[in-house]
């Protein structure tokens, strides 16, 4: 095999190689995007969690204290 042989594959696989990592790091752009989005929409849904359960928590206070359970 020829050096300008060999120096070619390698270029090729350097060239792939540096397609590969374009791609990854694209698709790393679109995760972090990703796990961005999907935090805010947790934080987001506890929030609302929490105000749900302090209404809840306001209900209940509310409620009259149950008297003598009832026996047949």
């Amino acid at each position: 095999m020829s050096n300008q042989s060999q120096i070619d594959q390698i270029a090729e696989r350097v060239e792939r190689l540096l397609l590969r990592y374009q791609e990854l790091q694209r698709t790393n752009v679109l995760l972090s995007a990703q796990v961005d989005t999907l935090t805010q929409e947790r934080d987001s849904l506890k929030s609302r969690l929490g105000a749900a359960r302090a209404r809840v928590d306001a209900l209940l206070e509310r409620l009259p204290e149950a008297t003598a359970v009832r026996k047949p």
